[in-house]
């Protein structure tokens, strides 16, 4: 998928931009194109000697923990890895065989005659516990992995600094004793039959434990940028593909590996849900599982709402104001992040709007001191002042003008507007989302948008930021109509748009 940075002339100082991007994920072949080098070819032992230094791991298969729940939210690639040239000594590595981790049955791992002695409820309430104990026992070794197979290595080879590693790897080794006080007391519990009466208890009691992942999740947003930033060294890049070519890496990257701790936080609610679900209503475990299912709901929404004022003071920090008039209080004041991500014109630039509680803001990608940074478009919009159309397919003409051109082009396809008026002054946008569905994400995360602020404004006791400064001046000078002729070009590919989403989901990292 290729995007390329547009922009119109005349916005203020340039700023150093990247012509282009390219983003694999790690489950595509990576592609290499690029010129012999005239360097000296290393001997291929020196290449392999690499591979060596990694420490040996047990080559587990995974269960992938969480896989069938709808994530909360989607990490942006926001440094996109250029396209890197194979060097001269490079060589395909035949793919390992990887092996799934295979499911345990509770009933296949202990004696299989206890069963008979067992109600079927209660051999289900068995591989519910059982299975809360091997997902913990499966995350530790996952968590060790991804310090033992990724940190050590890279560290001892100099490959990252200590302190990127540690904003990548963040407080993840203080994760590790936790699920491991879980998992031995869980066995604690569990009789020499292999079957478990009380664990309820040992439930309540450590789940205040994970008011630790606040840090972990939080830091997740800018973790993440770093690391697709740092693909674009050679180094990194040839260190972590040979990683996931490995046996050890499951096919995963280090990405994935890092991400299972938030997997997991979201999957306690049902595997506790479940274990209740088989527990006789006369069994004290109940009335713990009530509470402990409460307990988890509670520290998922205080880490929910941590994370996203994390993830929404990220991108404010690197939103970048050509003029001081670009500057907004409402952008200022912000703490939630409704949703954002990379939208088309109708001349074909590429833009990426951040949707905040109470200001719409429209930007364009640039490469600032080697970070992504996103300079304003346009000046930014007041929520409660934002109008929007949902335009139906080729009634949008490519230089603005409405009705019946180009109705069967695909280039006229999922188009939506936005339009601002303040006094004399008009602004509008016409924007392109990738396809049907996330046009339709986007009106929704506008139409809530505009709900919850005049909810606020209806309300005496939460006044809006916006009433504070709905008289403020706005300059104007740069606000215009986006129009163009009708022969730009928009078949460039839009990469599909990422979300956050409005309404309280379970941890959103």
């Amino acid at each position: 998928m290729q995007t390329s940075v547009g922009g119109d002339e005349g916005l203020g100082p340039m700023l150093q931009r990247k012509e282009s991007f390219s983003l694999l994920s790690s489950s595509e072949k990576w592609l290499f194109s690029g010129e012999p080098s005239s360097k000296r070819v290393k001997p291929l032992s020196r290449v392999t000697s690499l591979a060596s230094l990694i420490p040996p791991v047990k080559a587990a298969p995974l269960k992938r923990i969480g896989q069938t729940l709808q994530r909360s939210i989607s990490f942006r690639s926001d440094c996109r890895p250029e396209i890197i040239a194979p060097r001269p000594w490079s060589r395909q590595i035949a793919p390992a065989i990887t092996k799934r981790r295979d499911s345990k049955l509770w009933s296949e791992t202990f004696d299989v005659g206890l069963g008979h002695m067992l109600s079927s409820k209660e051999i289900k309430r068995q591989e519910a516990i059982f299975e809360l104990s091997q997902g913990e026992q499966d995350l530790i070794e996952d968590l060790k992995l991804a310090k033992k197979a990724y940190h050590d290595p890279m560290l001892k080879l100099s490959i990252m600094t200590e302190h990127e590693l540690n904003q990548i790897f963040g407080t993840l080794d203080s994760l590790i004793p936790l699920h491991e006080d879980l998992l031995s007391r869980l066995r604690e519990a569990r009789k020499p039959d292999g079957s478990t009466d009380h664990m309820g208890h040992i439930l309540v009691d450590w789940l205040p434990c994970l008011e630790i992942y606040n840090s972990y999740c939080s830091n997740q947003v800018a973790a993440k940028a770093l690391l697709d930033h740092k693909k674009q060294d050679h180094r990194v890049h040839d260190f972590l593909q040979r990683c996931l070519e490995s046996p050890f890496s499951r096919k995963l990257d280090l990405w994935n590996f890092l991400d299972i701790p938030r997997s997991r936080l979201v999957k306690y609610p049902l595997l506790l849900r479940e274990i209740l679900k088989h527990t006789p209503n006369e069994h004290p475990d109940r009335q713990h599982l009530h509470h402990a299912i409460n307990m988890i709901q509670s520290i998922m929404a205080d880490i929910n709402t941590q994370t996203g004022e994390s993830e929404c003071r990220y991108y404010k920090e690197r939103l970048l104001y050509l003029e001081s008039g670009q500057r907004d209080l409402l952008i200022d004041s912000s703490r939630i992040l409704s949703c954002h991500g990379e939208l088309k014109n109708n001349r074909g630039v590429k833009l990426h709007v951040f949707l905040f509680q109470d200001v719409l803001v429209v930007t364009r990608a640039v490469t600032q001191n080697e970070q992504l940074c996103y300079q304003l478009y346009r000046q930014p919009i007041p929520v409660r002042d934002l109008q929007w159309e949902d335009l139906q397919d080729g009634e949008i003409r490519l230089g603005g003008s409405i009705r019946g051109a180009f109705s069967n082009n695909e280039r006229t396809k999922n188009f939506f507007r936005v339009v601002f008026r303040s006094g004399g002054q008009l602004q509008t946008h016409c924007f392109q989302a990738s396809d049907a569905f996330n046009k339709q994400q986007w009106l929704n995360c506008i139409r809530q948008a505009k709900e919850a602020v005049g909810s606020a404004e209806s309300d005496p006791r939460f006044p809006s930021v916006q009433t504070a400064c709905q008289d403020r001046a706005r300059p104007c000078s740069d606000i215009m109509m986006d129009t163009t002729d009708a022969s730009a070009d928009l078949s460039t590919e839009c990469p599909p748009m990422h979300l956050t989403d409005i309404t309280v989901t379970p941890v959103k990292v």
